[in-house]
């Protein structure tokens, strides 16, 4: 595998198998210097395990996986250097301080006190973190705690950075603050790899990869993946009655409907053809309001990883 300079991350045939199950099933992908990278699927899709092995925690059965040029070849550590980890789970002590918290995080990397100073000024600063550096993490609100988790992350400056549901559980102000900070990682050549069940925050990544059983099932830009599964668009039905449960099976059953699926109040209906809609509207109208809109990444994560093919 050639390790191309643009290139942050170069994943070829990767293969993670443990007894007869295949946890990855040889996927390939690549991600460019800079890029915010959305990584998404069902619990149990391979996400977790394929980011193990480009963080140089797990060996690969089989393939090859290189970051900044270091092809792991077994020995993780090279790559360790190159990555950052932030968990879903709030990884620093609560009974620590700040500043205890990222000197012990700079003590597990090996860090020179002055370079680690330079970079804990830098990054709070980045971070615009206006609480004393003595406050303990229990009294800082989920946001802050989350930011001051990526600082941590960031001390020994790694070329890409692996966000595991970075928002799970702050505000809407919070993940809106948080994805800021995302966005300046990458204005400043920093690659993101991203995990999120929200996918109003995925429609930030400049592009998505959806897992499903151990594979690679899509890859494209949201705009890419949206008008790819959707060309003809979405219609939003809501019904004007309380049973419709025949004309659900119906439509289920149609060979004019890509996907029909419930959403909240309401449901959507993809039409399989250009001209389906004309042809099934005569049976849906009556029953049901309908008014076509925008595909979202929602939808697309419905009908790839749980929809009727998964």
């Amino acid at each position: 595998m050639s390790s191309d300079a643009n290139k942050a991350v170069l994943v070829s045939h990767l293969l993670v198998q443990f007894g007869e199950f295949k946890a990855v099933n040889d996927i390939s992908f690549s991600v460019d210097k800079g890029e915010i990278f959305g990584f998404l699927g069902a619990n149990g899709a391979g996400k977790t395990t394929s980011i193990r092995v480009i963080c140089g925690l797990l060996k690969p059965t089989a393939g090859e996986v290189s970051v900044g040029g270091e092809v792991f070849k077994g020995n993780g550590d090279n790559l360790k250097k190159k990555v950052g980890y932030m968990s879903q789970k709030f990884t620093l002590y609560d009974d620590l301080t700040v500043a205890e918290n990222l000197e012990f995080t700079a003590s597990l990397r090996k860090l020179d006190q002055d370079y680690f100073e330079e970079r804990k000024k830098y990054l709070l600063d980045f971070i615009q973190f206006e609480y004393s550096e003595k406050s303990f993490v229990r009294d800082l609100s989920g946001g802050i705690k989350q930011q001051v988790a990526l600082v941590a992350s960031l001390l020994h400056d790694p070329e890409v950075i692996f966000l595991d549901e970075p928002t799970a559980g702050v505000t809407p102000v919070s993940r809106a603050l948080f994805w800021s900070l995302i966005q300046k990682l990458a204005d400043h050549g920093k690659t993101v790899f991203v995990t999120s069940h929200y996918m109003d925050e995925v429609e930030h990544c400049h592009r998505i990869a959806l897992m499903r059983g151990g594979e690679i099932i899509a890859l494209d830009t949201p705009k890419g993946l949206k008008s790819s599964q959707f060309p003809y668009g979405i219609y939003q039905l809501t019904a004007k009655a309380e049973d419709i449960t025949d004309i659900e099976k119906a439509l289920q059953r149609s060979s004019e409907v890509e996907s029909f699926q419930p959403h909240g109040i309401h449901y959507h209906l993809a039409p399989k053809k250009d001209n389906s809609w004309e042809k099934i509207s005569p049976l849906i109208l009556p029953r049901f309001t309908a008014k076509k809109i925008r595909p979202s990444l929602e939808d697309v994560f419905i009908k790839l990883v749980e929809g009727k093919n998964r």
